[in-house]
């Protein structure tokens, strides 16, 4: 893969010109929020998190996917605004290094990085899974699905995913959006069919467990303590996050300022709506008892849906698979959009080598930041898969925190950059100001808490270090890695640590 350069000035130099040599217009409405919904990827996440989740708020599994989706949403519409006053690739990196100034703006843009970075290994390791599991069911050899536990089959497998899905999102997004179609209307499908057919088994009486919806499963002050609400929360971000890729994509979108903003909001909302049906139909069917398909059964936590798909779909449980398959493989492709445009921007702004502004001459893509964002993810499964599986499990809670986070700083960057613009109206008040607000000071709450009770080393894979949870650790270091790159970076070109830049002029709330 060869890199061009990009047309991108010098830290200082740029004025108001944000543009980067992106093709600009090669994505709408539909495109975004369909990008969106595989970055967040449902059926992957919720293989993953469901289990998880129900082990800490029971029957209060729908009351925190609706806790997790409120403070998604108020974020939202601070990023909506934000993207209007600047549609900047760089999002968080960018908005906050406006408003804060460039040590919280970098700090920002490493958390939203690490995030990316603790996610694409996720998904890699999990297709991997799903791969071999798909050919088991497939060939009836029940002998391959085995070869994930094999440590140099599963690292080369990864390692062939992670090419697969670097080369497409190099060739830009019009490549993207032609493959993201096809996997996600696949998952979607399957998942709703998933649904109805556990429907269909309570109904009929054939449900593991068989319960009737109840009011309370939506009530939040049925959980048991603070402790407990964080950590369903925490969980409850991973599987909503994602959704701000479609702001990342917002100079490559048809209408930049309005288009990403519109996408961000309907994503979110699709997503809420299928969450809900999906937890209600495995709750219904499951119950949370710990043993068989009980969702509390630690047996099956960790892939709920490969220890459900049988007895819910029958001879069709093979689709789940290729679902979740699906799932990964898509999240993992569109996940490297996000990374390689927030390092563009960043290399744009001098935040880091001007290398990393490259661009793809023939694709107008981030040549240079995808392959290097491919290679930092190559490198931290192989180290994490051959450390240890629990390492790699723990990095699903300590991506709660790195979200949480850098949400959590954008939202309130959101909040200061308006600040005297939202005196404005009652409608500029609520958008520029509340919404961002709460959410923000939600996210930030719940990162601390997380934060603290992740110090136990029974937190997570119950796995430790020095007496200290091995989730604390991941987290907190990787955050703390952050602090050293970036004064490194301040050493080697100070220039971008002394200047505020200038994007766009704000906008009047319409």
């Amino acid at each position: 893969m060869s890199t061009g350069t990009s047309a991108a000035a010098p830290a200082g130099e740029h004025g108001t010109d944000h543009r980067k040599g992106l093709r600009t217009g090669s994505v709408g409405l539909l495109g975004s929020v369909v990008i969106g919904v595989s970055c967040i990827a449902p059926a992957y996440t919720l293989s993953g998190a469901l289990g998880p989740t129900a082990s800490v708020v029971g029957t209060s599994l729908p009351a925190i996917f609706l806790i997790g989706f409120l403070p998604m949403l108020l974020v939202a519409v601070g990023y909506r605004q934000l993207n209007r006053a600047m549609p900047d690739s760089g999002t968080t990196f960018t908005w906050a290094s406006k408003a804060f100034g460039p040590w919280v703006g970098w700090l920002g843009g490493w958390g939203l990085l690490a995030a990316t970075i603790l996610v694409l290994s996720n998904l890699a390791g999990i297709a991997v899974d799903f791969f071999y599991l798909a050919l088991a069911q497939l060939t009836g050899n029940d002998a391959l699905a085995g070869l994930t536990r094999s440590v140099p089959v599963n690292i080369a497998t990864c390692l062939a995913f992670v090419a697969l899905a670097a080369w497409i999102s190099y060739r830009g997004m019009e490549t993207t959006k032609a493959v993201q179609y096809v996997l996600v209307a696949f998952q979607i499908v399957v998942l709703l069919w998933f649904s109805a057919a556990a429907f269909g088994h309570v109904a009929g009486g054939t449900a593991f467990e068989g319960l009737t919806i109840r009011a309370e499963w939506f009530n939040p002050l049925g959980i048991d303590s603070f402790s407990a609400l964080a950590a369903g929360v925490s969980l409850s971000v991973f599987i909503y996050w994602g959704w701000d890729v479609v702001l990342t994509i917002n100079e490559e979108t048809r209408g930049a300022a309005t288009t990403p903003g519109r996408a961000a909001i309907a994503t979110i909302l699709v997503i809420v709506t299928l969450y809900l049906t999906i937890a209600l139909a495995v709750l219904s069917y499951s119950g949370v008892a710990e043993e068989g398909l009980g969702l509390g059964n630690e047996e099956i936590q960790e892939n709920i849906f490969a220890a459900l798909a049988g007895p819910v779909m029958g001879p069709f449980a093979i689709l789940m698979s290729l679902a979740v398959l699906s799932s990964s493989a898509a999240s993992l492709q569109s996940t490297f959009v996000s990374p390689a445009r927030t390092m563009l921007a960043m290399g744009h702004y001098g935040a880091l080598p001007s290398r990393y502004a490259r661009i793809a001459p023939r694709f107008q893509s981030p040549g240079y930041a995808t392959v290097a964002a491919a290679v930092v993810t190559a490198v931290f499964y192989t180290v994490m898969r051959v450390v240890s599986e629990n390492v790699l499990w723990d990095t699903i809670t300590a991506l709660g925190m790195m979200v949480c986070f850098y949400y959590g700083v954008t939202a309130l960057a959101c909040v200061w950059y308006f600040r005297r613009q939202s005196r404005r109206s009652a409608k500029a008040f609520l958008a520029q100001f509340l919404a961002p607000l709460l959410g923000g000071i939600l996210l930030l709450v719940f990162f601390v808490q997380t934060s603290w009770d992740s110090m136990d080393p029974d937190y997570g894979s119950g796995s430790a270090i020095g007496g200290v949870g091995l989730v604390f650790v991941l987290g907190v270091g990787i955050l703390l890695l952050g602090v050293v790159v970036m004064v490194l970076q301040h050493r080697r070109n100070p220039a971008f640590f002394r200047e505020r830049f200038e994007t766009t002029e704000l906008p009047v709330l319409d």
